[in-house]
């Protein structure tokens, strides 16, 4: 990877992650076809670049394994069926796909995917999907990406955005869809503002979500979040409410205002790329206390990050063994 100049910095806040040159060499899944980074490409009449007509999923590598693997392929299998896209794989092709590119790269462990499906090709670069010709595009990119350790010690900054999330009257938060002009302009906003990442409201001003994270808060020993209407069904924030549940930490899912948030003993942010994220402070707003460890996460977020970590990797699909693979050299 080109070592970023002044004016082209790595990116910075909940996603910022450590270089890696291995990446360089990485092998891309472009509809099947192992390709050479620099020669990954796709058509400029995909519809994916023509109208962000798509759906993706951001999916992490443990241990040989793709953590929730089964509920990130559901949601793109979902979103996918909401907006008439036939992906033309099974769920089994897909996931033999995936672990093919893996396997060709090598891959086993600190690695992110970068799962993309578009509505394929377009005979004019307009909106009518009936202008779509042959199949689906479908790409996998596997990358060697660890977050940046100085960001969960030193905890996130957030800013309140006056972007708002839309509700499903609008562009429904569900679909995980290509089309996130609204999060890039409150991501825009926010490090304009300095902060690390967005807070965003809904349309009747509660608090609803981040421009790439949910957001959690901790209040006297319950564990909150939104009511999940107007952010999409995040596969981490799924599960740090069922760990809630299972260790006997109160967690409601309830709509709140930004006083509540304000007043929180304890903040934090969930991703498939990061986990668990302790926030540090809101709108110029510390919350919490700064441990004696100088680590930013509080007593309940320490906790759920630590049994995320063991859930992630217990519940990692693996691949079946396979003796007949041989890593390719250049495009087939």
């Amino acid at each position: 990877m080109t070592t970023p100049t002044p004016d082209q910095p790595l990116a910075k806040g909940v996603h910022d992650y450590v270089d890696d040159p291995r990446n360089d060499d990485v092998l891309i899944s472009v509809n099947g076809t192992l390709v050479p980074r620099a020669q990954a490409v796709v058509s400029v009449f995909d519809s994916g670049f023509v109208l962000g007509d798509g759906v993706w999923e951001g999916l992490r590598v443990v241990d040989g394994g793709i953590c929730f693997l089964e509920a990130h392929l559901d949601r793109l299998f979902e979103g996918a069926h909401a907006l008439k896209i036939d992906i033309g794989l099974t769920r089994d092709e897909l996931t033999a796909r995936l672990f093919d590119c893996l396997d060709a790269n090598g891959m086993t462990d600190g690695v992110h995917i970068r799962l993309m499906v578009t509505r394929g090709v377009k005979r004019t670069p307009y909106q009518d999907p009936r202008v779509t010709i042959g199949k689906a595009t479908v790409v996998a990119i596997p990358e060697y990406k660890s977050p940046a350790p100085e960001v969960a010690a030193r905890g996130l900054k957030l800013f309140t955005v006056h972007i708002r999330r839309t509700g499903p009257a609008e562009q429904d938060q569900k679909l995980n869809s290509h089309s996130k002009l609204n999060c890039i302009l409150a991501c825009i906003q926010a490090t304009e503002a300095g902060a690390d990442e967005a807070l965003m409201l809904d349309d009747a001003g509660a608090v609803a979500t981040c421009n790439s994270t949910h957001f959690f808060i901790v209040r006297r020993g319950e564990v909150w979040t939104s009511d999940g209407l107007y952010c999409l069904g995040g596969i981490t924030r799924s599960n740090v409410i069922r760990l809630c549940a299972d260790a006997g930490v109160p967690v409601r899912e309830k709509r709140f205002s930004l006083v509540d948030v304000y007043g929180a003993d304890e903040a934090f942010v969930t991703g498939t790329f990061a986990g668990l994220v302790p926030v540090r402070e809101v709108d110029g707003r510390v919350i919490g206390t700064t441990p004696a460890d100088g680590d930013r996460a509080g007593p309940v977020t320490r906790r759920l990050r630590g049994l995320y970590k063991e859930l992630a990797r217990r519940e990692a699909s693996r691949p079946e063994v396979r003796t007949d693979f041989a890593r390719p050299g250049a495009a087939e």
